[in-house]
């Protein structure tokens, strides 16, 4: 299913989650030199693309890569996946949605690999 995932998610909300976690957590928001530009670009160039939900996590896990902030990237961008599934989370049943869920906010921060993620994906179909 395609769609445009990302659509009502401009960089500047992105920005705004990212120093909400860092005012919670007392730590520096500031953007990174080297990730900010390269994450903000990939990000709005998404926004106008129909995309399957893969390439849209694949896109979050990207940009956290990129560490555009200098604190809190994988939360940031683990945070916009969680929300932008809940659709998907609404057809589940509780115990099936909360594993998605879970799965899809440890593949963005980094801490599930791709087979998970597939195993994850493969339920919905």
């Amino acid at each position: 299913m395609n769609k445009l995932w990302l659509e009502e998610w401009p960089w500047d909300t992105v920005v705004t989650i990212n120093a909400g976690l860092c005012k919670e957590k007392r730590a520096l928001h500031k953007p990174t030199s080297e990730g900010y530009e390269p994450a903000r670009k990939l990000w709005e160039e998404s926004r106008s693309i129909k995309l399957s939900l893969r390439q849209t996590l694949e896109i979050c896990r990207h940009c956290h890569k990129l560490s555009p902030f200098c604190f809190y990237n994988g939360n940031t961008f683990a945070a916009i996946g969680r929300i932008i599934i809940l659709g998907v989370l609404d057809k589940m049943p509780p115990v099936k949605a909360h594993a998605f869920r879970s799965v899809v906010g440890h593949y963005i921060a980094g801490t599930a690999g791709q087979k998970e993620l597939d195993q994850t994906l493969a339920e919905l179909d």
